[in-house]
């Protein structure tokens, strides 16, 4: 393994938090993304729901005792650093081609709001947010989208960025999007496939929880850069 590389995975990898999650949610994310880690207090949950996760990854403050006795030692992997999130410790730790990570949103609002600033902090990678309703990810530069029409496309910058747009009912051509200025939320595709062009990797995209394989597959066909190409 390269350095800082805890699990190395040619398939898909589930990471849980200790958000909400539900033993369906989780067996959703597991179909996309097979091998399961957890990070940090997500070891409790996937123990819960009667899972054993192949690696523990996080500063373990959340990990209580007897959730540490219950898992294999060499499963467990403390990483100190105080700077980063459990989730981007995670990210950081896992070179696999896709990570569906559930049970990052539903409980605190600012862990919620963290887990979508990694998505943009690694917006080079196939990363996808799962929650009970939508999924989340990171748009990249160019964006092909496969959704029945009608489905709700829901667009959120973390960041200045601009572009271009096919398939909503309301372009983003010409327009300047920005936190605390104009966002996206609440579009539409009216013809079955949406075609983004950024000019920054800053957009989150947000569609239905049964989007979640379109995503994953819009994902998978973007142009690979450094980082995509790495996995890591």
């Amino acid at each position: 393994m390269t350095e800082g590389t805890i699990v190395r995975s040619t398939v898909g990898v589930t990471v849980l938090g200790a958000g909400e999650v539900t033993a369906d949610l989780l067996r959703l994310a597991l179909a996309h993304a097979p091998r399961l880690v957890a990070a940090d207090g997500g070891a409790a949950a996937a123990l819960g729901l009667g899972t054993m996760p192949e690696a523990v990854i996080g500063d373990l403050d959340s990990l209580d005792a007897a959730t540490l006795a219950a898992l294999p030692a060499g499963r467990v992997h403390r990483i100190a650093d105080q700077e980063t999130t459990d989730f981007d410790k995670c990210l950081a730790a896992i070179a696999a081609p896709l990570v569906v990570a559930v049970g990052f949103t539903g409980a605190r609002l600012d862990h919620e709001m963290a887990a979508f600033s990694s998505l943009i902090a690694h917006a080079g990678r196939a990363v996808v947010l799962l929650g009970p309703c939508d999924v989340a990810f990171a748009a990249p530069p160019e964006l092909d989208l496969s959704v029945p029409a009608g489905t709700r496309v829901s667009l959120f910058p973390m960041g200045e960025v601009s572009g271009r747009s096919e398939g909503l009912r309301w372009p983003i051509d010409g327009l300047r999007l920005a936190p605390g200025g104009r966002i996206g939320t609440s579009n539409l595709a009216v013809d079955g496939r949406v075609r983004l062009r950024l000019s920054a990797p800053r957009m989150l995209v947000f569609l239905p929880r049964d989007c979640l394989a379109a995503a994953i597959s819009a994902l998978a066909a973007r142009p690979a850069g450094p980082a995509a190409a790495r996995g890591g």
